[in-house]
């Protein structure tokens, strides 16, 4: 996907500061790393219990077995202490070490603690023996980072992929020597306090997500830069070539020059493919292995992932497309094939014109909208174009099975359906894995059926 921050600064004021140099009082001073080896810690406390907290945990009890660890978490924690919300709490002074979660946004927590944060991200790259390659961006992060490993596991290496794409990193950690390639998938969250960057950094693209976490944008687009700050000479940054960035590390722009055979869908591909590239020839990886790897790589769940055909019509799970701009790449992808799209959701803040201007202007027919921004994206086709109510048939739901069945309903045969919502899940799913999976339950239940 390109790293498109160009006309960036005229909508968010500030954010070229970002771009040209920054510092971050915010983050979380000094190196954890000397702190983590050498000092006892007899009261730690794990904000958060979910993957991430669960494995802390076995690390902490396994490393530091005489600490007694709390734990604070919104649900019921089997097997460990737990006090209570993580909102509630009061006595922060108690604690030696506190261990956030990716999921609690910073802005909720007090400053006077920030200086006893750390993260698992943080442990782990202060713990671990090996190279880390870190791919981050808004979206391509997971399809390249899955993109690198399987190249360099393809030519021999001794390599791992961890982060949001797999287990949790520290789940790995043992089995990591100073010949281990990590591969790293690393979200804006996990890096807002990462006082450490990795060998290799990756930078796939920014686009406004997650505005209701951060304090705003700008704010957004640092904890991404991140991954770049702590770099050094001998390091290396990869990024889209129209954004230069600044760092200490060598610097491999990309574009979508790689021309390599591949079963990925769309534009945004090519850039993903180029990125893992670049990390690749880094390694001294042969063209051979990179381009067989590549032919042979398929889209990952949830991503352009193509469900099947059913009843003469096509379906693809777009799921993770959670931003307008992703939408936008599924749409160009399919081209006149898309005769359907569901769309809608959670709303968090960001810009729907651009979405409702490329529908506008598609093949596409049949909208199927879930609340609430499958309306807002409706009502700014319509303030567009008045006519919009005569081309489209409109179909709003908020119920998945219902959704799959307008589409069969509607989809001309021959042509193409995809759930690809330009919004979270939260409002109506557990997270974007489960909207993915109700919406190919759903494809297969109801292709059975006339």
């Amino acid at each position: 996907v390109a790293f498109y921050l160009s006309g960036l600064h005229a909508k968010y004021p500030g954010s070229e500061g970002v771009l040209k140099g920054w510092t971050n009082d915010n983050f979380l001073p000094g190196d954890l790393k000397s702190t983590l080896k050498f000092t006892y810690f007899a009261n730690i406390l794990i904000l958060g219990y979910a993957r991430e907290g669960r494995s802390v945990r076995e690390f902490l009890l396994k490393n530091y077995p005489d600490s007694k660890i709390t734990i604070w978490d919104q649900k019921v924690v089997d097997g460990a202490e737990k006090v209570g919300d993580w909102k509630e709490v009061k006595n922060w002074t108690d604690f030696d070490l506190i261990v956030k979660s990716a999921g609690i946004p910073l802005k909720n927590l007090p400053k006077k603690i920030y200086p006893k944060l750390t993260s698992e991200t943080q442990i782990f790259f202060d713990s671990c023996p090996g190279e880390i390659v870190g791919i981050t961006g808004t979206k391509g992060k997971s399809t390249t980072t899955a993109l690198i490993y399987e190249v360099l596991k393809a030519a021999g290496k001794k390599t791992v992929m961890v982060g949001n794409i797999g287990k949790p990193a520290l789940d790995y950690l043992e089995g990591i020597d100073e010949e281990t390639i990590v591969v790293f998938e690393l979200s804006s969250h996990q890096l807002q306090t990462l006082t450490k960057s990795p060998h290799i950094a990756v930078l796939t693209n920014i686009y406004p997500e997650h505005l209701d976490y951060y304090l705003d944008f700008k704010d957004y687009v640092k904890a991404k830069l991140n991954i770049t700050k702590f770099q050094k000479k001998g390091d290396f940054l990869v990024y889209n070539q129209e954004n230069p960035i600044k760092s200490k590390a060598s610097k491999i722009p990309f574009g979508k020059e790689v021309t390599a055979q591949s079963k990925l869908l769309g534009e945004h591909n090519q850039y993903n493919i180029s990125a893992a590239k670049k990390v690749i020839d880094i390694y001294g990886i042969n063209d051979e292995i990179f381009n067989k790897t590549v032919a042979n790589f398929k889209s990952l769940e949830h991503r352009m992932e193509f469900v099947g055909k059913f009843r003469d019509i096509k379906f693809y799970n777009d799921s993770l497309a959670t931003i307008p701009e992703a939408t936008i790449s599924a749409i160009e992808a399919l081209g006149d094939d898309l005769n359907t799209i569901i769309l809608g959701g959670m709303d968090r803040g960001v810009d729907y014109l651009p979405i409702a201007k490329k529908i506008l202007v598609s093949k596409i027919k049949n909208l199927i909208l879930f609340p609430t921004t499958g309306e807002k994206i409706w009502q700014l086709m319509c303030e567009l174009d008045k006519s919009a109510p005569g081309k489209f048939m409109v179909v709003k739901t908020d119920r998945m099975e219902e959704a799959v069945r307008g589409a069969y309903n509607l989809t001309t045969p021959g042509k193409s359906v995809i759930l690809s919502c330009a919004s979270t899940s939260f409002n109506l799913f557990t997270d974007y894995a489960d909207r993915g999976k109700q919406f190919k339950d759903w494809a297969v239940k109801l292709g059975k059926t006339a």
